[in-house]
């Protein structure tokens, strides 16, 4: 796993669109995922991550987000993971990492929307501690929100 760079947002776009697609979702280039055109301005520029897993050919198979919503919240986005690259215990891995950075940012709580088709993360969100909330807003593709509250919340 390592920091994404602006150099691989065509790579990201091309996973996350691909992932979408395979469980009947919608991309939005221009609202939603307008974030992947420019993911040194959308996160890193704001206090925030986005991290990539790489194969041992170089090639990304995931990706996994920390987007800062306020000074204590920070929202898990783009978790994302190559079909061929799941099974392997490595969205565990990648939302154990992104738990551990976010608490190592200072944040106290970690929001995120998802989809319910999206069977095999909503499990791995609850099996992480992550609970079903309200939000004030959902992405077009999204029909769950849920939220995890860290120790020592800022």
């Amino acid at each position: 796993m390592r920091p994404a760079t602006n150099a691989d947002a065509a790579a990201v776009r091309a996973l996350v669109f691909g992932v979408l697609h395979e469980y009947g979702l919608k991309p939005s280039p221009a609202d939603t995922d307008a974030d992947l055109f420019d993911i040194e301005a959308s996160y890193f520029s704001r206090g925030g991550r986005f991290d990539v897993v790489v194969d041992a050919g170089g090639t990304i198979v995931g990706t996994v987000a920390l987007f800062p919503v306020d000074e204590s919240t920070v929202e898990l986005r783009k978790m994302y993971l190559l079909s061929a690259a799941r099974g392997q215990g490595l969205g565990r891995k990648m939302l154990e990492h992104a738990i551990g950075q976010a608490r190592k940012m200072g944040f106290g709580r970690i929001t995120l929307e998802t989809a319910s088709v999206l069977k095999e993360a909503v499990a791995l969100y609850t099996r992480s501690g992550f609970r079903p909330c309200a939000s004030e807003h959902m992405a077009a593709r999204c029909d769950q929100t849920f939220e995890l509250i860290l120790n020592g919340e800022k």
